[in-house]
């Protein structure tokens, strides 16, 4: 027992023993930077979750309307965080982030005129491109925080995912409000993009306003290079295993506000309010989890991770389930993404390093479509008896915690083997 103990210390927890660089000052104020502007733009990723429900209820849009609405910004931010990736690492991320913040800006000014269907559809893809900034901040980190502080760095600034609870806390305050009288304000649901697309900007100026100047690539690579790590297949594993950290928590995110509403008959303030409970740790925790992984590495982290999201899922898929223990499950699985969600990006910061940008990106990319496929699988199944969604995400994490651990004991092995042939190297 003690031998096993030994070999995994030593050559799993390869984040034990490190000596731990101290990051510079524009290293902390870059940190600062993108998990702000991280936090503003996925509360505006997901305002649909709130502001859906209201023009649901205005337009007298069917169930499949309301998730095509919700799902299209999931896909869209998904889809383009490769290609944005891979131009953070070659133009930086200050630039990028900044661009971003006043692009998405647009279609929150805009959408208080909107007045029917058609019209929304343009602009829930505009309002999609909030998420390629998880791409851009990750890549633009590792150029400014030493390897072994990037734990910690990365996972600060993926708790900007608790930006979803600015939209389901604020939200449906701004909605109550009555009209305040002030010329070109609305009120109502038209209230809230404006707000937002207020705090979009001034996000912005303090992100360009207060970090260093961009650091990219020394010598621009080719686009065969840029897509090389692609070909690797321990760079889908990782993003299959985002897809259940992080593809799960932006679905449950997005509709669980409905799900109150429809099957505990709540008031959407109060549906709110619990979603945003969700939120908390499954956001809050993600700097935890980088620093755990950074002390007793992400290998370890990452399946603990996997067991607290496969029981709660378990749990959850039990049908007619009081709403107390609801909630305490939907808490506990909060935990289990927001730890696995750090020590998963953990484990791509140190493998690929100088690829941060295209993996990054790919794995972002996987988790954002697990969380749309996961999104559409509510809507679809919301009429069945089973919660077949948390049936569907506890039968992934499974899958991905058998992979991941397989994957892990050959890892050790060649490790073991590796040592053990220097060893024998330097005895010669």
């Amino acid at each position: 027992m003690s031998k096993m103990w030994e070999n995994w210390h030593g050559h799993c927890l390869f984040g034990a023993g490190v000596k731990m660089s101290t990051v510079k000052p524009t290293g902390r104020l870059v940190v600062f930077g993108s998990t702000l502007a991280f936090t503003v733009l996925f509360a505006v990723w997901v305002i649909f979750g709130i502001i859906g429900v209201a023009f649901k209820k205005e337009f007298g849009l069917t169930d499949a309307q309301f998730f095509t609405l919700t799902s299209i910004p999931i896909l869209v931010g998904s889809l383009f965080r490769l290609p944005v990736g891979m131009l953070a690492s070659r133009f930086g991320g200050r630039r990028l982030m900044t661009i971003l913040l006043v692009l998405c800006a647009v279609p929150m000014f805009a959408l208080p005129f909107v007045h029917q269907w058609d019209q929304l559809l343009p602009l829930s893809a505009l309002v999609g491109l909030a998420g390629v900034s998880f791409a851009i901040g990750n890549s633009w980190i590792v150029f400014w925080v030493p390897k072994e502080r990037q734990g910690l760095a990365l996972g600060t600034f993926g708790a900007g995912n608790a930006g979803a609870s600015i939209t389901k806390l604020a939200a449906p305050l701004l909605i109550a409000l009555p009209a305040l009288g002030i010329p070109f304000l609305p009120s109502g649901w038209r209230l809230v993009p404006v707000m937002f697309g207020a705090m979009l900007l001034v996000a912005a100026l303090v992100v360009w306003f207060s970090t260093p100047k961009d650091k990219v690539d020394a010598q621009p690579r080719k686009l065969i290079d840029w897509l090389r790590p692609l070909a690797i297949l321990q760079v889908w594993r990782y993003g299959l295993y985002y897809m259940v950290f992080f593809g799960a928590y932006v679905a449950l995110s997005v509709t669980l506000p409905k799900y109150y509403v429809e099957v505990y008959h709540l008031d959407l303030a109060t549906s709110g309010f619990l979603t945003a409970l969700f939120i908390f740790p499954a956001s809050l925790l993600r700097p935890v989890g980088g620093w755990l992984s950074d002390k007793f590495g992400p290998r370890a982290i990452t399946l603990a991770a996997f067991i607290v999201v496969i029981a709660s899922s378990i749990a959850l898929a039990v049908p007619s389930l009081a709403i107390g223990w609801f909630l305490v499950l939907t808490l506990t699985l909060g935990v289990g993404m927001g730890v696995g969600k750090a020590s998963n990006f953990k484990l791509v910061a140190h493998y690929y390093p100088e690829n941060m940008g295209v993996v990054g990106g790919l794995v972002g990319l996987l988790g954002g479509l697990g969380g749309w496929l996961l999104q559409i699988l509510f809507g679809v199944t919301a009429t069945l008896y089973v919660p077949m969604p948390f049936v569907l995400l506890g039968f992934g994490a499974l899958t991905g915690a058998i992979l991941f651990a397989f994957n892990m004991i050959r890892i050790m092995r060649r490790e073991k083997e590796s040592v053990g042939a220097e060893e024998d190297q330097a005895a010669a």
